[in-house]
């Protein structure tokens, strides 16, 4: 990789989980910018740079100012040639959710809509605008006002409104593809699996054939969609997902290994060991954090 091309990366992310958001200027080459790998939370950003955007087996390149727009479900991953400014915003569903706010992973969310446009170019008068907006919601996440997070989710949806009158109608996902909408379907309900907070839970959906069933369709269309959609298998996002939501059980909790197998519907812990080895090359005790208790 040339010198001057950095994959962004490594994003630590610890204020997001505890308050459902974060945002801060963007002032380096590769820090702080946000990990665009990262899939349990959206991203919003501002900035002045040139962008190579890598998703299913497309490339998009942007260069100048324009909006970026993360969504969790899709995948993709982005490299910055040379210095990049700006502003961005990491998020996750829990922190939208208001009584009259569609979340973001809703099909007629404006946010979900954006998330599939990625890349929109902004002139002068836009970007000075939608800066003021960013820099309200940097400064408001310090303050001790009692409603902070109404009044950022207010500004949040400036920012989305904003991008949504630049954004001509015509390019805006419309669900008129039955593929799209059972793929988001998918990838919305895989994802409402999780996280496992408690070990009497256990998710109930762990095949293509299980998620089908739900959806009330043939199990060769929902992977026919999902492949064409998301360029991935039905089965590699169980698979991704599972195992995630594996590893931060065994860093994070001191459940037995018994314990998180089952609670990610495996019936034997030995079933869950050759699952977790055969697609991270590890076995589970190798994940487990510095204070859990290694029991199998």
């Amino acid at each position: 990789m040339n010198e001057n091309v950095a994959e962004i990366s490594d994003f630590q992310t610890k204020d997001l989980k505890l308050k459902g958001f974060r945002a801060y200027e963007v002032l380096t080459k590769i820090d702080p910018l946000p990990s665009f790998g990262r899939r349990d939370c959206y991203k919003v950003c501002l900035v002045t740079g040139d962008t190579l955007l890598k998703y299913s087996d497309k490339s998009v390149k942007a260069e100048g100012r324009y909006l970026f727009f993360g969504h969790p479900h899709l995948p993709y991953s982005s490299h910055v040639k040379g210095k990049m400014t700006g502003y961005a915003c990491l998020f996750t569903e829990d922190f939208l959710k208001l009584n009259d706010y569609r979340v973001g992973s809703h099909p007629e969310s404006p946010l979900f809509k954006l998330s599939h446009s990625y890349f929109i170019k902004v002139d002068d008068k836009q970007y000075d605008f939608l800066c003021t907006l960013f820099k309200k919601i940097i400064a408001e996440q310090f303050t001790d006002y009692e409603y902070k997070v109404e009044l950022v989710r207010t500004y949040l949806s400036l920012i989305v409104q904003e991008a949504m009158k630049i954004i001509p109608v015509e390019n805006l996902m419309k669900f008129g593809n039955g593929a799209s909408r059972i793929s988001m379907l998918f990838l919305e309900m895989l994802e409402r699996q999780f996280p496992i907070e408690s070990l009497d839970y256990v998710i109930g959906l762990r095949t293509a054939q299980d998620f089908a069933e739900q959806l009330n369709v043939h199990v060769n269309y929902l992977n026919r969609s999902v492949k064409e959609v998301t360029g991935k298998p039905t089965t590699r996002h169980i698979t991704e997902r599972i195992i995630s939501e594996a590893k931060a059980l065994l860093q994070h909790t001191d459940w037995s290994v018994s314990e998180v197998a089952y609670s990610l519907g495996f019936e034997y812990p030995t079933y869950f060991n050759k699952y977790f080895k055969k697609n991270t090359g590890a076995i589970p005790k190798s994940f487990r954090g510095y204070s859990a208790n290694y029991l199998v």
